[in-house]
């Protein structure tokens, strides 16, 4: 490596760490619980679980359960209808004050069989997991937040490409897993913090670029609603919204007879930005572990129930819809759960143990690192080496 291509690489580690290491470390602390979000919300929650019936049990009718709903919540409008992936028996029903509402506020939780409220949650934005949840994906401050945290999840992948850059040659002398005790207290830091930076690199990267990917959830979102959703939609582009809705049973029943070899995911009601104003938005998923978090949406006329359309989403929205799970862990259960969160506390001690370098810090140059790699390559003695002599002298 020459000198130049080494001081870049090595600014360029040095300055991105330092500027996101701060924000990734409070990313890790917030996503570490909502890994668990799920299993923490039936715990803590008062649910009711589905009763337990013959596999062949006949399901309720969706129009029921909204009916059930608006009943309850007359002053409200139902946004989706969304069927969990693991729970078969389970419908939700999401409701706001307005159907355009950016979230749902309300929500009950339905037997599909039996049509029974399990449970409803008046006050969806509230809670503690609420709270890390907005923490965690805008920083409390909405889309500028979540922009924001998107610029830091580009700089903390540039300094994980960077440090295996930079400190790859520094351990070049020592064997994997090296950690030498009987030196300074900051260069046994120095090199955990380089062991367990190595261990979690490809899990770090993952969840870093997929972070990013998720931060422009609505940017993509408005986009392919100006884009793809409108062309599908363009005949009704002079049409007044609907005054009545047709069936939801009916319009979800249509999208099952189109796409016969996909399940029903969710159905978006008119006005919310999934499915324009005039449509019911039945959005199918495939049937395999992969292709259940891949969505394609079929438009129902709300008022008369014809098909309008049927179409694949584009490239972009289906990267953030496989980026979405992977992200939190979510594609194979509670064992691949406890792995991301182990891999997570290992990132929070990398993520610490840099903070603590960087205050803990001698002032090494760049302009003296590059004799000390000279020195190593030509003599075998390790950078790591002549910082140490350095940091306990």
């Amino acid at each position: 490596m020459t000198r130049r291509a080494f001081k870049l690489w090595y600014l360029l580690h040095r300055w991105t760490s330092l500027v996101c290491t701060a924000f990734i470390l409070l990313l890790c602390l917030t996503g570490l619980p909502l890994i668990f979000h799920h299993e923490i919300e039936h715990l803590v929650g008062d649910d009711v679980e589905p009763a337990v019936l013959p596999a062949d049990a006949p399901r309720a009718s969706l129009d029921a359960l909204i009916a059930t709903a608006r009943q309850r919540r007359p002053g409200d409008a139902v946004q989706i209808v969304f069927r969990p992936l693991d729970e078969p028996h389970v419908w939700l029903v999401a409701m706001a004050e307005t159907p355009d509402a950016s979230e749902a506020t309300a929500g009950f939780r339905f037997d599909a069989r039996t049509g029974d409220v399990l449970r409803e949650a008046p006050d969806l934005d509230e809670g503690f997991l609420h709270l890390l949840l907005r923490l965690h994906v805008s920083l409390l401050v909405g889309l500028p937040g979540t922009l924001f945290l998107g610029l830091m999840g580009l700089l903390f992948v540039a300094a994980l490409v960077s440090g295996v850059v930079v400190y790859g040659p520094f351990m070049r002398k020592l064997s994997f897993g090296t950690v030498r005790r009987e030196r300074a207290v900051r260069l046994r830091w120095l090199d955990l913090h380089n062991l367990l930076g190595i261990v979690t690199l490809v899990w770090a990267l993952v969840v870093g670029v997929t972070g990013v990917i998720n931060t422009l959830a609505r940017p993509m979102l408005g986009y392919w609603q100006l884009t793809e959703l409108a062309a599908m939609t363009r005949a009704y582009r002079d049409v007044p919204p609907p005054t009545t809705l047709g069936s939801v049973q009916a319009a979800a029943d249509l999208a099952r007879t189109v796409e016969p070899d996909l399940d029903l995911a969710f159905v978006a009601f008119p006005g919310t930005s999934f499915a324009g104003q005039h449509h019911y938005a039945a959005f199918m998923r495939g049937v395999t572990p992969l292709t259940a978090r891949l969505l394609k949406p079929v438009l129902v006329d709300a008022r008369t129930g014809e098909l309008t359309a049927s179409q694949e989403l584009p490239w972009y929205v289906t990267a953030l819809l496989i980026s979405q799970p992977l992200h939190f862990g979510d594609y194979g259960g509670l064992p691949l759960k406890i792995l991301w969160a182990l891999l997570d506390i290992l990132a929070i001690i990398v993520l610490s143990s840099g903070l603590y370098l960087w205050f803990k810090r001698r002032k090494v140059s760049v302009e003296e690192l590059m004799p000390m790699l000279a020195a190593e390559e030509a003599a075998g003695a390790g950078v790591h080496t002549a910082v140490g002599h350095r940091d306990s002298a």
